[in-house]
């Protein structure tokens, strides 16, 4: 899950923000070893621990007064909703392709996209390929971008028909890697590890005070994705 940003701008408040960030990076590393034999085991831990965090941790993006009760829904785990798929490289700028002789080093080589935000601008990010999903009926296909803050790192947002009723109206994400929420993926074979299980809900679904990056038009699904983390 990626971390909140907190607008507590004293000592405590950065530590507690590091120490949060650190925290997610620690329970995805156990997931992805879970992951590897049992899958649903992983979820559970998943589950169990997210929920602590937003119960009580100090930089968790549910509201102070709200925390004690707080309890985090899912739906009932879907083994069928878990692949590793090849990231596509975007048929326009292909991910392989060098640079330009000549062209400066940090030239971008990707699609640059302007994501939607929840409230203000959201970071500035490049679309690096896509993900075609086998989803039952057909093959979706979801885009996968490069957030150039943080250092960087791999987000796939994504809307499906129950956002707005069950799910967050703006959508779920299933990764943020620059910020800890990474299902792992094989760099050499190209393949990145989605598991709809571990959908969740940006920041701003527990407070509209945070601005939250939100799926594009191409990420936008048209079936219900009845898997990871609901609302009601």
């Amino acid at each position: 899950m990626a971390s909140p940003e907190t607008t507590d701008q004293t000592r405590d408040g950065k530590l507690y923000l590091a120490d949060w960030r650190r925290r997610v990076a620690d329970l995805y590393a156990e997931v992805r070893q879970l992951s590897a034999a049992d899958p649903e085991a992983a979820h559970f831990l998943w589950r169990q621990a997210r929920e602590a965090l937003y119960r009580g941790h100090p930089s968790s993006p549910v509201p102070a007064e709200r925390r004690p009760d707080f309890r985090a829904l899912h739906f009932a785990y879907d083994p069928g909703l878990r692949f590793e798929l090849t990231l596509v490289a975007d048929a326009a700028v292909p991910v392989d392709t060098p640079a330009q002789p000549g062209s400066p080093g940090d030239l971008p080589r990707f699609s640059a996209v302007a994501l939607p935000a929840s409230t203000g601008e959201a970071p500035e990010s490049d679309r690096i390929g896509w993900l075609d999903i086998p989803l039952p009926g057909a093959v979706r296909r979801l885009a996968v971008f490069w957030l150039r803050e943080y250092s960087g790192g791999i987000f796939v947002p994504f809307r499906d028909v129950t956002n707005g009723t069950e799910t967050y109206g703006g959508g779920r994400y299933l990764l943020d890697t620059a910020k800890g929420a990474d299902l792992g993926g094989d760099a050499g074979r190209g393949t990145v590890v989605i598991d709809f299980n571990f959908a969740y809900q940006p920041s701003c679904a527990f407070d509209p005070r945070w601005s939250c990056p939100l799926a594009p038009p191409e990420n936008r699904l048209d079936v219900d994705i009845r898997a990871g983390e609901r609302i009601a």
